[in-house]
């Protein structure tokens, strides 16, 4: 049964009906529901809008790893409203010593570090998915350099027990193709470590922008570290306080791209995103503008338009910007271009395995994606009978909810996706920004008799 369209247009402008129907349904259905569904169609014009973007994830979680390392009175401006940040600030405001971070890879990656320098006796857990996502590269670098972790379940995976105690630091190699997120959350706790920590990074290294932001970010709250080659080397020392304003996301930027890509005609303008942005991310301008999409730098944010001049087949290695590939894959497949996309390594360990979850949920629309060495995905304009009346699946990750729902733009009978409320762990404000910019869109909420 089917409890059918309380539009988000009344959600948005009738919040006390929606509030009090939230209220009935989590009192009386809640044991009930099976699944929400939003069901998402197209404006009736052109795409234009001018939307304020979540700030930076990537940025908000360091600095505030950072401002807790320096001691910090300051209050960070515009920290982002993720799930992610949310959890990440909870726990370091909490005077418990056990945490639970959901389904927040970062936290968990930083909180672990972290934590292994504060005196106590922590425990870290988080959803199930968390539970089988790897931490072993981590907690063996941190172990090797003074720390004292355990594992409570299953042998290299969360939860975990932490006893924080000083760090004696030293040298460490570690494979550069991990998540850089195991390598930012070393570099962080590096400068109190006894001897400082040297990292020799082994093999291809990957997601190099995110390590140089982490540095970066070092640098203004004031430790230096060298990184020459393989090695990174960061001496003892402090770091200092400083005030500190978080810029807009670069990542969700690409959704805007893909509408963009989309929608003939179409003009969007998205605030407080900068040419030199530390973000790697921020490569999306230069990739979309092969899928018809020109970015103008402004003083105050860019502005994106509609070119339609697209490229007959695209390659691209996404190893410093995987974030971008979902967003990439499915406007590539809906705009017809051929693509052999590298570079995909850290997608299986993502909130979900996303280079299953994207050949799944587009062969529903008719694409045959494929994928080899569990690295590459390619399409060669492979077609298949879609489905009826597909609904795209979004596994608890965040980024197929807003890869997909763009789609909306190019389907006739617009797209259905599942689990929307996915959003908030990067981009809470997303189907309202949708709105903003005349998306249509109607929730579904389907129940047991």
């Amino acid at each position: 049964m089917y409890i059918t369209s309380l539009s988000l247009f009344i959600y948005a402008n009738l919040e006390n009906i929606f509030h009090n129907f939230s209220t009935f349904v989590n009192r009386n259905l809640s044991d009930q529901i099976k699944e929400m569904i939003y069901h998402i169609t197209k404006p009736q014009a052109s795409v234009r809008a001018s939307i304020q973007l979540p700030a930076s994830k990537s940025i908000s979680n360091r600095v505030l790893i950072l401002n807790a390392l320096s001691y910090s009175h300051y209050e960070i401006n515009n920290l982002s409203e993720s799930d992610d940040t949310y959890v990440m600030t909870q726990a370091l405001t909490s005077n418990g010593n056990y945490f639970d971070i959901g389904a927040a890879g970062t936290s968990m990656r930083f909180l672990t570090a972290y934590l292994s320098k504060v005196i106590g006796e922590w425990t870290i857990t988080g959803t199930e998915r968390m539970k089988k996502r790897p931490i072993r590269l981590l907690v063996d670098a941190l172990n090797s350099v003074g720390a004292r972790i355990e594992y409570l379940e299953k042998e290299g995976f969360p939860p975990l027990r932490i006893w924080g105690s000083a760090l004696q630091g030293g040298e460490i190699s570690l494979s550069g193709g991990v998540s850089s997120q195991y390598i930012s959350a070393l570099l962080m706790i590096a400068p109190y470590m006894e001897k400082g920590l040297h990292i020799h990074l082994e093999g291809t290294v990957i997601s190099r922008p995110y390590i140089r932001l982490t540095l970066a970010l070092m640098k203004q709250f004031g430790v230096s570290a060298e990184w020459k080659g393989q090695t990174i080397r960061i001496p003892p020392q402090e770091y200092q306080p400083v005030p500190f304003t978080v810029e807009s996301d670069w990542s969700a930027a690409s959704y805007w791209y893909a509408i963009t890509a989309f929608s003939p005609g179409a003009v969007v303008e998205l605030p407080h995103l900068f040419r030199n942005s530390l973000q790697g991310d921020s490569a999306g301008a230069d990739l979309f503008s092969r899928l018809g999409v020109i970015t103008e730098f402004g003083e105050t944010g860019v502005t994106l338009t509609h070119t339609g001049e697209i490229v007959e087949r695209l390659e691209y290695d996404f190893v410093n910007e995987p974030d971008l590939a979902q967003t990439c894959v499915v406007a590539c497949t809906l705009m017809n271009i051929p693509f052999r996309f590298t570079g995909l390594q850290t997608l299986k360990i993502k909130e979900t395995d996303r280079l299953e979850a994207l050949k799944t949920e587009l062969k529903k629309l008719g694409y045959l994606v494929t994928d080899r060495e569990n690295c590459i995905l390619e399409w060669n304009g492979e077609r298949c009978e879609p489905e009826q009346d597909p609904v795209i699946q979004t596994y608890e990750d965040h980024r197929m909810a807003m890869a997909f729902a763009p789609a909306a733009l190019l389907l006739p009978q617009g797209i259905r996706i599942e689990d929307p409320e996915v959003v908030s762990k990067s981009y809470p404000r997303y189907w309202e920004d949708l709105q903003t910019a005349g998306f249509l869109i109607n929730a579904q909420l389907t129940i047991d008799n």
